[in-house]
């Protein structure tokens, strides 16, 4: 089994909405992709409520079959649009993918 972490640091603004704003609709575009991508086991999007100043934002827990799936998940039409959108939300992002 794979596990796939990604956690981002969101601008103040961005396409017109606050920062709160952009991480539901990042919350809500990630777990769209539940039952689109063959392998994709679970997916959990949270927010952070610390607000410490090394902490970030918005992280994603995701878990697959294999590293195929892992790949399939990254190639997906979806997932590309939303590192596009992404783009202009984030100025930061940290990923770990671990094996178990």
């Amino acid at each position: 089994m794979i596990k796939h972490i990604v956690m981002w640091r969101l601008n103040d603004s961005a396409y017109g909405r606050s920062k709160s704003e952009n991480a539901v609709k990042l919350k809500n575009k990630l777990l769209a992709m539940k039952g689109k991508v063959n392998g994709l086991i679970n997916i959990e999007v949270g927010f952070d409520f610390s607000n410490e100043k090394d902490s970030c934002d918005v992280v994603l827990y995701s878990e697959f079959e294999g590293k195929q799936a892992l790949k399939e998940y990254q190639l997906h039409p979806d997932h590309e649009e939303i590192k596009r959108w992404l783009s202009e939300v984030r100025y930061e992002r940290r990923v770990v993918d671990y094996e178990i």
